[in-house]
């Protein structure tokens, strides 16, 4: 009977990043896998059911956003300097690929380092993800809230 927001984490995000801060109409964003079978909440029993049950990640271990457009990015920007655009692209979970739109916040941290987070919402059934039926959890949500912290390092 209490409402919770249950919060799923990982460090294993991967994908790649081309921009020139001097000219911010070239950035490039490349796939960006995550591996789901390293998402975990604070309880063991939930993150086998996501494991399993919900996302099977047996045979789905990557979630896939493929980059299809950017909106909204200033001609430039400069150390230091925050800016906010939209990431479009195509979001594969499991065997469901849907479109997703990402709002992102970045900073240039110095030349060779940008940090940021990226969210959007998706709907958990459009994606087939069916919550199995146990007692404790009356229900969840159909709409689900995607949240990516990242670092961006030259290479």
């Amino acid at each position: 009977g209490v409402r919770t927001t249950v919060v799923g984490i990982t460090d294993q995000v991967a994908g790649q990043l081309s921009l020139n801060l001097a000219d911010l109409n070239q950035t490039q964003v490349g796939v960006i896998q995550i591996n789901a079978r390293t998402l975990v909440t604070d309880n063991n029993f939930r993150n086998r059911a996501i494991q399993n049950e919900i996302l099977d990640t047996g045979d789905y271990e990557f979630i896939t956003f493929t980059p299809t457009g950017i909106e909204g990015l200033p001609p430039s920007a400069a150390v230091g300097e925050t800016v906010t655009f939209t990431l479009l692209g195509d979001l594969t979970i499991r065997d469901v690929t849907l479109p997703a739109t990402f709002a992102v916040e970045a900073t240039a941290v110095s030349d060779t380092q940008i940090t940021g987070s990226a969210t959007a919402m998706v709907n958990r059934a459009d994606f087939g993800l069916q919550i199995p039926s146990v007692p404790s959890v009356a229900n969840v949500d159909e709409a689900v809230q995607l949240f990516i912290d990242f670092t961006a390092n030259a290479s």
